[in-house]
């Protein structure tokens, strides 16, 4: 059974010989095959190798070598061949040679390496550096020896001589890590299998011919006397390998606990803004909630005004009709009387005076009575007008503070009052004698209470905040005056002038026309254009289609186009900008000027800059106007 790396998962190098066991009992059970065909032995664990066929010492010195430890051997390979090791020496001794024990990788020999003290950062030493002739700068170039054990990966190479020593020296420097010293243990075991290690030096040391030797620096050549000896003590120093991996050990606990730390601070730091975030959810939740309710009150609120005054206004209807049928009544009655005046006409002259002087009274009271119709009529006027100015001002003050609403209703109840009162008061004074007590005592009574409605109605005015009552009544007159200058002047302020009647709203079907024109020819174009002119202009008083959208600005609430609305994205994509422009231009004009009837209106407007005009500014057309007439005219 061959070896294969993927049968066991990866190892330290400190559980080499816990794992060490394992393929020794294998190797036993005969699942790892060592004996080959014509008693060669081969080695299970280096099944891709050239070499298959080993004897007994050379596959012993194989797992022997593998397991001291090389740089391109990781633990799992140094376990394996540790237990080939073993099992050779202990299960097929009877194949070979007798055994050197000095060779074993005993554990011993392991504790005895990780206790050796070397020279840190690993370094190398190569002695006996004899310079030829010819190129004895080679030998003294460090560039030479970088690239003479560039197999080994030096970082650095520092050359020593004396010139009273025929020979030089080097000391080779490789990288700080775990691979540098798997470099430096190559480096050396180089030297040693060419028989040219610190072992061989010292032997040879008294005439070591011109070959060069080499090994990794230790503590007895840090301690040493000599050149090597203080070169090493100023640029390096002395530890273990256990202290080595200690300290990694240490940096890297101190880099998982600082990225512990952070990993706490960070978590910290995630549960505040949850609860931030809670916190500020239940508080939205709150603010909804109570703009639910303030807004299912204000509803209440407004449908009650409006049932009220709903059946204000049908109660002064009931009463108006009231007056009429009695007005009607008494109006045959003094028809009745007339007639009778007619038929009693006396022979005598008495009589005839005294019918004279009957139907002149009766003439004065058919007079009185028509007077009174027509102050009745000015005062049903009056008071329609009342209520219409009072719709109109419910609708304007829906968005006002609800108890602005309640007094401007009760000012308005009162108005209306007064209205009633005044008309009765006419009615009765024109109905009766002035010597008649009984009605000079109703007078009375209605002027007394006319009286008190009228100081109620001048503290409620006071109350009722009288600024606002004028900027209402001027607003109104400026409205009045603005429809009538719509309506009257439509044909002086028509044509090309700065200011003239604009239907805010309307489609200009010119855009529609020019991109047409460049689709169709022109009887084609002037179909289309017209077609498409028509349909948007549906669209837009179609009051289901709103691309509109409320964003905040400054903590307030605005109402801007909605760019991204289907219909108009189509709009743009299939018949271009300038048609699209055109649509949205309406459709602002629209929601500025009538957004709940959705239809063209007509506006006053100033063509040249582009704006909605003034009263002064029309008033001074229209004077300018009639001025230019009259010069005309003369």
């Amino acid at each position: 059974m061959d070896y294969s790396s993927e049968d066991e998962s990866d190892i330290s190098d400190s559980e080499i010989h816990e794992y060490k066991d394992k393929p020794y009992e294998l190797l036993r059970e005969g699942k790892y095959k060592v004996k080959g065909p014509n008693g060669t032995l081969r080695c299970p664990f280096c099944a891709g190798k050239k070499k298959q066929d080993y004897k007994f010492n050379e596959l012993f010195q194989h797992a022997s070598g593998v397991a001291k430890g090389s740089a391109l051997r990781n633990a799992k390979q140094k376990a394996n061949h540790l237990a080939l090791s073993i099992y050779l020496e202990n299960d097929l001794a009877s194949e070979g040679d007798q055994i050197q024990r000095p060779i074993l990788p005993a554990p011993v020999a392991q504790q005895e390496k990780q206790e050796d003290l070397y020279v840190w950062p690993w370094t190398g030493i190569v002695v006996n550096i004899v310079s030829q002739p010819k190129d004895g700068k080679d030998f003294l170039d460090s560039g030479y020896w970088m690239r003479k054990f560039s197999k080994c990966k030096p970082s650095e190479v520092h050359t020593l001589w004396n010139e009273g020593d025929p020979a030089a020296c080097a000391v080779v420097y490789f990288s700080k890590d775990w691979s540098g010293f798997g470099n430096a243990t190559d480096f050396e075991k180089m030297f040693e299998t060419d028989c040219q290690s610190k072992k061989d030096w010292n032997a040879r040391k008294e005439q070591p011919g011109s070959s060069i030797y080499g090994w990794c620096a230790r503590a007895d050549d840090y301690h040493s006397q000599g050149q090597i000896g203080e070169f090493l003590r100023k640029t390096g120093e002395l530890r273990t390998v256990s202290d080595i991996v200690q300290e990694a050990a240490r940096k890297r606990n101190d880099v998982v606990a600082s990225l512990a730390n952070k990993i706490d601070m960070t978590n910290e730091n995630l549960d505040e803004l949850r609860y931030k975030y809670n916190e500020r959810t239940l508080s939205l939740s709150r603010m909804l909630e109570e703009k639910d309710r303030l807004h299912n009150d204000f509803v209440k609120e407004t449908r009650k005004m409006q049932q009220m005054a709903r059946n204000n206004v049908q109660r002064i209807l009931e009463e108006q009709e009231k007056l009429n049928y009695e007005l009607e009544s008494k109006k045959k009655k003094l028809d009745t009387w007339s007639k009778e005046l007619n038929k009693r006409e006396a022979v005598t002259e008495r009589e005839r005076q005294k019918l004279d002087e009957d139907k002149k009274k009766n003439d004065e009271r058919n007079n009185s009575l028509q007077l009174a119709s027509e102050e009745q009529k000015k005062a049903d006027e009056s008071v329609l007008r009342l209520v219409e100015e009072q719709k109109r001002e419910k609708e304007d003050a829906l968005n006002k503070i609800l108890e602005l609403e309640k007094q401007l209703d009760a000012k308005q109840k009162l108005e209306m009052e007064i209205e009633e009162l005044k008309g009765k008061l006419e009615v009765m004074k024109h109905l009766g004698d002035q010597d008649d007590a009984a009605v000079q005592s109703k007078i009375k009574e209605m002027e007394d209470e006319l009286g008190e409605k009228v100081d109620e109605l001048e503290d409620l005015e006071s109350l009722n905040q009288t600024l606002i009552t004028k900027e209402r009544q001027s607003n109104d007159e400026l409205q009045e005056a603005r429809k009538e200058l719509i309506a009257g002047l439509s044909e002086m302020l028509s044509g090309r002038s700065n200011i003239g009647i604009k239907r805010m709203g309307d489609l200009d079907q010119k855009p529609f026309m020019n991109t047409c024109k460049e689709r169709f020819t022109l009887e084609e174009a002037q179909v289309q254009a017209s077609t498409l002119c028509s349909l948007w202009q549906d669209n837009l008083t179609n009051p289901d289609w709103h691309p509109f959208k409320v964003i905040t600005v400054n903590e307030e609430p605005k109402e801007i186009l909605d760019e991204e609305d289907e219909k108009l994205r189509n709009l743009k994509e299939e018949w271009g900008n300038e048609i699209h422009e055109c649509v949205v231009t309406a459709l602002k004009e629209l929601n500025d000027y009538n957004p709940s009837g959705r239809y063209v209106i007509s506006e006053l407007w100033n063509f040249k800059e582009g704006r909605k005009a003034t009263l002064k500014e029309v008033i001074s057309f229209v004077l300018k106007s009639i001025k230019t007439l009259k010069r005309k005219r003369t």
